[in-house]
């Protein structure tokens, strides 16, 4: 009797550590969300947390003006049923726009996963005036994967706010306006849409896709193999946020090459000349390659103070060749760039288990 009794207790306590790890969320409940979110945080506390999975069913997820929902655990999962069913939305009162006032997520763990939905930040962009900063992913962790992710939004989308961050997009979408893919850190976006949202309410405007902020790390942001779709206004690839950005794109492809504007990258540095930006085999729709021979450009940088009755004007200028030759862009790999982590491989693992696992909804 008494080993029966050993057996039975051994049973539940094992379905329950099972059960710890995986959260079920009731469709299109967002309080079911951010209940399933919170309790994920508390069982994982700790770095070193077993992974746990957070299972969205499709259904419209409405935060409304709440913002910054952290995401402190780690090793956590957020597995959407689709990109497009699964979508998790919050609109900000115009008030509080800012940079670190409006994410829908504020991610703060390392391993963290989201699969499978999309994030859709609402804020109205076009009242907002000159700025209207309206982040959908913050993320304050490392190596963070996004893997068939929308995030939707116009300036300040997605926010890599961590100095010596690494990140990973694979096969995601990232919408914006200006400086829409911004931040620090190591972010690699593996075979990712790009699209380029009208810049103003008229079209008006050009817009500026990524303004990193490279300081402790030595690669920066990386596009491989992106495709860059426009919606009326130009753009340009990148500009230098501070400290020392670098911005890579290897093998883009523009769906509206004309739309680029010259000088391809922004050459009005914001605080810095420092930037390291590059590109190398850009290619049309039908993939004809249209990768300049050469793209010098001049970074200027305009600094102004004033001491006592007088202003002092400080101008600094660097000029630098922006296409890539054959043998530097050989060099940015997956695993040049991400050393001991291998996300390509820690995502294929993920989404065979959440394939799995999906199929209980």
């Amino acid at each position: 009797m008494k080993q029966i009794l050993l057996t039975i207790s051994c049973l539940f306590i094992a379905l329950t550590a099972s059960a710890q790890h995986i959260i079920t969320v009731k469709q299109s409940d967002a309080q079911s969300l951010l209940g399933a979110i919170e309790e994920a945080n508390q069982l994982n506390a700790k770095k070193n947390a077993k992974r746990l999975y957070i299972l969205i069913p499709d259904g419209y997820y409405d935060l409304g003006e709440k913002v910054l929902t952290r995401i402190t655990g780690n090793n956590i999962a957020l597995i959407g049923q689709s990109t497009k069913g699964t979508v998790i939305r919050n609109a900000p009162d115009i008030k509080n726009e800012g940079i670190s006032k409006t994410g829908i997520f504020q991610n703060r763990g390392s391993n963290n996963y989201f699969q499978d939905m999309t994030l859709r930040n609402d804020l109205d962009y076009y009242a907002c005036g000159a700025e209207g900063r309206a982040v959908t992913l913050h993320d304050k962790g490392t190596r963070t994967i996004c893997n068939r992710v929308a995030l939707l939004s116009h300036q300040d989308t997605y926010y890599s706010d961590a100095e010596d961050c690494q990140h990973y997009f694979k096969d995601s979408e990232i919408h914006g306006t200006v400086d829409f893919i911004c931040g620090a850190g190591d972010v690699w976006f593996d075979h990712c849409r790009i699209v380029t949202e009208r810049r103003s309410a008229n079209g008006h405007g050009y817009n500026v896709i990524a303004a990193p902020r490279t300081s402790k790390t030595p690669w920066g942001y990386v596009f491989e193999s992106c495709t860059i779709e426009n919606i009326i206004s130009g753009f340009k690839y990148a500009r230098g946020w501070h400290s020392t950005p670098q911005c890579i794109w290897l093998r883009t492809t523009l769906l509206s090459p004309e739309k680029l504007s010259k000088p391809r990258f922004d050459n009005q540095g914001m605080r810095t000349v420092l930037s390291n930006f590059k590109e190398y085999g850009t290619m049309d729709a039908n993939g004809q390659n249209i990768t300049p021979a050469s793209n010098i450009i001049t970074i200027q940088l305009t600094t102004k103070k004033t001491e006592g009755d007088k202003e002092i004007i400080t101008e600094q200028n660097r000029t630098t060749e922006t296409i890539m030759t054959e043998a530097e862009a050989a060099q940015y790999t997956v695993d040049n760039v991400f050393g001991d982590w291998h996300p390509d491989r820690v995502t294929k693992k993920i989404e065979k288990k959440a394939q799995k696992l999906m199929k209980r909804l």
